[in-house]
């Protein structure tokens, strides 16, 4: 049975296209995997030093996995 990446996932972030203001906030707040990430992702521009624009490459980025993730089914 397949699992979705949004399903349970631990794994880390490391492998998401962001850019690298988004890397140093969310290495400051500790967030390393999928799951604290998109637990978070309605609300990730409350976050030091993200903003509009990086946090609309957060969710853009959110929203491809999540595509090839459902493909991939």
């Amino acid at each position: 049975m397949h699992k979705g990446l949004f399903e349970d996932c631990e794994g880390p972030i490391r492998g998401l296209r962001l850019p690298l203001n988004a890397w140093n906030a969310l290495d400051r707040e500790n967030i390393t995997t999928l799951a604290q990430l998109v637990a978070i992702a309605d609300q990730v521009e409350r976050l030091p030093g993200i903003g509009v624009k990086t946090a609309l490459a957060i969710r853009t980025e959110l929203d491809r996995i999540a595509l090839l993730d459902a493909r991939s089914a």
